[in-house]
């Protein structure tokens, strides 16, 4: 059984997933396994429903397994997000292509631009670094240094949102020697990111606003871009209060310890900290410390990560050990052929018995894990087990 994989957060799952997972199957890729973030996603937030039930909603809509990507690398940028999604795919049998949606370009277009960034030059990075110094944010600098160099990349292919996540793959596929062939798929309906909600295929951040909203109109709408089984969950979706117990865990956290979360650099930690005892209100404080520099969604990740206990180090070491794969969620008619197809280079772990598994070097990783899912049981007010695999 050969498998083509996606990485993922369905938060939440909508028809431009069910479209993605259509183009697969006409690229003649039969099996689907999804690398799907747990309970807090990379955006810097919570998650809209639990990861169990996110990972249902995958399952009842044509994916084979799902299986969870590690907080650790959930929350990261873009680079050690993709890396360690990669590391764990590359370790799995059966893994033959990884799809993903984007803006604009094919298959050689991210390859070529993924080669030519991996063969950063001494003039390379010295024009990053002078792109840098008057507070350009990294990928903005990394794009205007890229242009620059006179490479034959187009500047909208490098800034578009999903455009970014697939070069990133593509490196990462490179770095690891992976075989896995990238397959990049042109989204249809609204952009990432777009807040206007539309007939059949909204964002996955119009379709979180309307989740918020009360009237026949929003529900209407969801209706129309939810597969039943989501929406069924979204009619009953209350937000976490997430936003006040990261803004606590960040005020009484020490700068050391903030400045060594993924997204944290040159003392941010320091404004980040003194602006929160003076804006005590989380909106307020990322509105007042956003700039060129610092764009607003790094700055939701520094407080996502601190409030997780995710450090720079332990990720990096992270990426260079054998990791796991923790299965959420198996189509149940087939559930024992999916697991056997993909186990022998990773342990993949669908029972609590399999944690024993583990090796030494990956317990932390799989401790952030467990607190991860701890601390949205205790946002939500319900218990979930963590050493749990659902059949669908």
């Amino acid at each position: 059984m050969k498998f083509c994989a996606i990485i993922c957060e369905y938060n939440p799952f909508h028809n431009g997933h069910k479209y993605l997972f259509q183009k697969v199957k006409e690229a003649g890729y039969e099996h689907i396994l999804c690398l799907m973030s747990g309970n807090f996603v990379q955006r810097g937030e919570e998650a809209v429903f639990h990861k169990y039930v996110r990972a249902r909603h995958a399952v009842e809509n044509g994916a084979d397994i799902v299986i969870e990507l590690p907080a650790a690398f959930a929350v990261s940028p873009a680079e050690l997000f993709a890396g360690g999604a990669v590391h764990i795919l590359s370790s799995l049998r059966g893994v033959e292509a990884l799809a993903f949606g984007c803006e604009s370009g094919g298959r050689e277009d991210f390859l070529r631009t993924a080669l030519l960034l991996s063969r950063e030059d001494k003039t390379f990075r010295s024009l990053l670094k002078e792109n840098m110094k008057d507070g350009t944010s990294y990928i903005r600098a990394r794009n205007a240094a890229i242009l620059s160099m006179g490479w034959n990349v187009r500047e909208e292919f490098l800034s578009s949102p999903n455009n970014i996540l697939g070069i990133e793959y593509c490196r990462a596929l490179m770095q690891s020697e992976s075989g896995i062939v990238p397959l990049p798929v042109l989204r249809t309906g609204s952009g990432h990111g777009e807040q206007e909600i539309r007939e059949n295929f909204s964002s996955s951040t119009a379709l979180r606003a309307a989740m918020l909203e009360e009237g026949k109109h929003a529900k209407k709408l969801l209706r129309s871009n939810l597969p039943a089984d989501v929406l069924e969950d979204a009619e009953t979706y209350r937000p976490l209060p997430y936003k006040r117990a990261a803004l606590v865990s960040l005020i009484r956290s020490p700068r050391e310890q903030i400045a060594r979360t993924p997204d944290c650099s040159e003392g941010l930690e320091n404004r980040l900290s003194s602006m929160a005892k003076t804006n005590p209100d989380f909106d307020l404080l990322l509105a007042k410390t956003v700039n060129k520099r610092y764009t607003l969604s790094r700055l939701k990740r520094i407080l996502l990560q601190n409030f997780l206990g995710v450090e720079l180090k332990a990720v990096k070491d992270f990426l260079a050990a054998p990791l796991y794969a923790n299965v959420l969620a198996v189509r149940e008619e087939n559930a024992e052929e999916i697991l056997s197809s993909i186990s022998g280079g990773i342990p993949v772990i669908a029972r609590k018995s399999d944690y024993s598994l583990l090796k030494k070097d990956t317990l932390s990783c799989f401790a952030l894990d467990l607190r991860a899912n701890d601390l949205y049981n205790a946002l939500s007010g319900t218990y979930s087990n963590e050493f749990l695999t659902i059949f669908v």
